[in-house]
């Protein structure tokens, strides 16, 4: 294959890397819903109406 096993140390900061990078995108990704929410109230309420029932109707 063209993979092979990477040392520990240099494995463990490319994940915690890519989980810092994950945890900064998820952020600002929050931070844009929040200010659309706000700039734009009635489509946010009907998306969090739209969200609700897609809740309600899934099956676990």
């Amino acid at each position: 294959m063209g993979r092979w096993p990477m040392p520990d140390r240099e494995a463990r900061e490319k994940d915690a890397e890519r989980r810092r990078r994950r945890a900064q995108f998820l952020h600002e990704l929050a931070e844009a819903r929040e200010l659309r929410a706000r700039v734009t109230p009635r489509r946010a309420r009907a998306a969090r109406l739209r969200q609700a029932m897609r809740m309600r109707t899934f099956r676990w």
